[in-house]
C-alpha cells in the first residue's frame, strides 16, 4: 500500500469512528422537548397526510442564501385546526397563508404551529403557502454534520448542495420534517445564476430563462422522504443513456463538472453493472418514472432519491481504498454503488422512525457485497462481507431511540451486512433468499416501515423462528460464541453463550471433514462424532467459538 493511500484508508477508518462516535454520543444525549417535537407524530402532524409539494426558490450563492416558498397539499384525516410545520435556525418563515389569507404562526424552536382559520373537514384537500428566507446552515464536514455546501469548483464556478440525512430537510427548506409521511408528488423548482444550473429530484420539465438568471423546473412522480429532496447547482455537463431493465427503458442521466466529463464518462460505467446487479437482487428499480442520475457534488456523496450524488473521486473504492481489506472492495466504486443502494432500502422502503435507520443501512451495506458475488461470485462476495467486520464496534444496539429522532449504533453498517450474510446461512436456500430480498421490495413498495414490518416479513417469508435472532443482533450488542466440548466418549457437547436466553439459531459447522447442521439453544446438547475431530464454524456465520477443553 502506497503511503498516499496508506493515509487516505486510515482516514476512512477514522470517518468511521466518527460516525459511531456520533451514534454512541446521540444515545447518551438527555431528551429534550425539541427532540420530541423533531421525532415524534405530535397531534399538530396527526390529522393531516401530505400529498404534494411546490417548493419554490431562489439559490444566491453571493449571500449564500435561499429564499422562496413551499407551497404543502395536503389530505384533512380529521379535524384540527393546527399545523405543524419545521424549519430550522437560522432560516425564518415570514408568511404563510391559506386561499390567500395571511395565518398567524406560533413558534417553538424548529417547530412552527400554524394557527388555521378556514374549518378542516376529514376527507378534504386543503393546501397552505409558505414564505420564508435565510442563510442555512453551512455543512462543515458534509455529508456527516449536514446543511448546504457553499463551495467552488476548479475554475472558481459556484459549486453548491445540500446534504441533511441526519439533521433534517428543514434545515434549508419549511417541511413537515417527519420520515412517517411522505408527499405523493413534489415539484421543485430552482433559480440559479444564468451560468450556473441545478439538477434535483425527478425529470427536468422545463428550464427558465431570464436576463440575469434561470430557473429549473424538476418534478417527482413517486413518494418521496423529506431528506431525499436535494438540489445541486454547479457548471455541469449532461449525457446519457437507456438501460433496458425489468420494467422496459430507464433513462440513466449524468451530471458532472464540465472539466471531469471524460472522466465521468469511464467511471460512471458502474452505474449499469449497479442496475443489472440490483434489479437481479432487489426487483426493479423504484422509480422508473422519474428516471436514475448521478450527479457531482462537493462532499462525498448520499442516496437523494433519483437524484445520487457523488464525489469519490472518480475512482474506484472508498476514495481509493478498500474498506473490506479484500480487494473486492476496489473493483467497484464504492459511492456509485453504496448510495444507489439506497434506492431500495431507504428511498423505495423507508424507516417511519430514524430509530429503525438500521433498515437504510444494513441492506444496504450488504447490497455491496451482492453487487460483488453478482459480477465476481458468491465467494467472492461473502469474502467482500466477512472483511467489513473489522469495523464493528459493538458499543450500542443498532437500533435507536423511537419518538425523539435518534438513530442507533453506526454498527448498523458493517454488522447489519454480516447480520443479513449470517441469516442467508440460517435460511440456507439461496433461491428464497433472494425472493425473500425481491419481496421486501415489492411488499413495501414506496412506503414507510418499522422494524417489526421487516421482521415479520422475513420470519413468514422464510418459514423460521428468528425473532430471538433479530432480537441479538439488532437490540443486543454481545456476539453469540458457540461454546463446545468433547467428553471421554468422544460426543461433542456444545451450546450458544455470550448471547440472550432465547437465542435458538442452527450452526453449521464442519467436523473433521463432514459437514453438519446443529440444532442450538443456550441448553448444552450434544452429538456423537467417535473420536475428538476438529470443529470449525461456517465463517460466514457473524459468530464466535470456543472450545472448552482448548484442544
Amino acid at each position: 500500500m502506497s503511503l498516499i493511500k496508506g493515509k487516505i484508508f486510515k482516514l476512512s477508518l477514522l470517518v468511521l469512528s466518527i460516525i459511531s462516535f456520533i451514534s454512541e454520543s446521540q444515545s447518551q444525549q438527555r431528551i429534550t422537548r425539541a427532540d420530541t417535537l423533531r421525532g415524534s407524530i405530535t397531534p399538530e402532524r396527526a390529522w393531516w397526510d401530505l400529498n404534494y409539494y411546490h417548493l419554490d426558490i431562489e439559490v444566491k450563492p453571493e449571500s449564500k442564501s435561499i429564499s422562496g416558498t413551499n407551497t404543502v397539499r395536503y389530505l384533512v384525516k380529521e379535524p384540527h385546526q393546527v399545523l405543524q410545520i419545521d424549519l430550522q435556525k437560522p432560516m425564518k418563515i415570514t408568511l404563510v397563508k391559506q386561499d390567500g389569507k395571511s395565518l398567524e404562526v406560533k413558534k417553538d424552536g424548529a417547530a412552527h404551529f400554524v394557527q388555521l382559520q378556514k374549518k378542516q373537514i376529514a376527507g378534504e384537500y386543503e393546501s397552505i403557502e409558505i414564505s420564508y428566507e435565510g442563510q442555512p446552515k453551512e455543512a462543515i464536514r458534509p455529508p456527516w454534520d449536514g446543511g448546504l455546501t457553499w463551495s467552488k469548483d476548479e475554475n472558481e464556478n459556484w459549486f453548491i448542495a445540500n446534504s441533511n440525512q441526519g439533521i433534517g430537510s428543514s434545515i434549508w427548506w419549511p417541511s413537515k420534517d417527519h420520515p412517517a409521511d411522505e408527499p405523493d408528488s413534489m415539484l421543485i423548482s430552482v433559480k440559479v445564476p444564468k451560468d450556473l444550473m441545478n439538477v434535483s429530484n425527478g425529470q427536468l420539465r422545463e428550464v427558465e430563462e431570464s436576463d440575469l438568471t434561470k430557473t429549473y423546473r424538476w418534478f417527482v412522480s413517486n413518494p418521496i422522504n423529506g431528506y431525499g429532496v436535494n438540489i445541486n447547482v454547479g457548471d455541469y455537463v449532461h449525457f446519457d443513456e437507456i438501460y433496458q431493465g425489468e420494467k422496459g427503458p430507464l433513462k440513466m442521466d449524468y451530471y458532472p463538472l464540465s472539466y471531469n466529463l471524460d472522466k465521468a464518462k469511464k467511471q460512471f460505467k458502474d452505474a449499469t453493472r449497479m442496475m443489472e446487479a440490483f434489479e437481479y437482487w432487489f426487483g426493479p428499480y423504484p422509480f422508473y418514472e422519474d428516471g436514475f442520475k448521478l450527479v457531482e457534488a462537493p462532499y462525498l456523496g448520499m442516496e437523494h432519491q433519483s437524484s445520487v450524488t457523488y464525489g469519490n473521486g472518480y475512482e474506484n473504492g472508498y476514495r481509493g481504498t478498500d474498506l473490506s481489506g479484500t480487494g473486492w472492495g476496489l473493483k467497484f466504486d464504492f459511492i456509485i454503488i453504496h448510495e444507489s443502494g439506497h434506492e431500495w432500502f431507504a428511498n423505495n422502503i423507508t424507516y417511519k422512525d430514524v430509530a429503525d435507520m438500521w433498515i437504510h443501512e444494513s441492506f444496504t451495506n450488504y447490497s455491496e457485497s451482492l453487487f460483488v458475488e453478482y459480477h465476481y461470485g458468491k465467494k467472492a462476495g461473502q469474502e467482500y462481507v466477512r472483511g467489513t467486520r473489522s469495523k464493528i464496534l459493538n458499543k450500542i444496539p443498532m437500533i435507536g431511540v423511537y419518538g425523539i429522532n435518534r438513530q442507533g449504533s453506526g454498527d448498523m453498517y458493517s454488522k447489519g451486512g454480516n447480520m443479513l450474510n449470517t441469516l442467508r446461512e440460517v435460511l440456507n436456500d439461496d433461491d428464497k433468499w433472494r425472493s425473500i430480498l425481491r419481496g421486501l421490495n415489492e411488499e413495501f413498495y414506496h412506503q414507510t416501515v418499522t422494524t417489526a414490518q421487516i421482521e415479520n416479513y422475513i420470519i413468514e417469508k422464510s418459514g423460521l423462528d428468528l425473532e430471538s435472532f433479530f432480537d441479538q443482533y439488532l437490540r443486543n450488542i454481545s456476539i453469540p460464541t458457540l461454546e463446545y466440548y468433547y467428553d471421554q466418549e468422544n460426543t461433542l457437547h456444545y451450546r450458544w453463550a455470550n448471547c440472550i436466553a432465547t437465542f435458538n439459531i442452527p450452526v453449521d459447522v464442519q467436523i473433521g471433514k463432514k459437514k453438519v447442521r446443529l440444532p442450538a439453544d443456550t441448553q448444552w446438547s450434544e452429538y456423537k462424532v467417535g473420536k475428538k475431530l476438529p470443529v470449525k464454524l461456517n465463517p460466514n456465520y457473524y459468530v464466535g467459538s470456543f472450545n472448552l477443553t482448548g484442544g
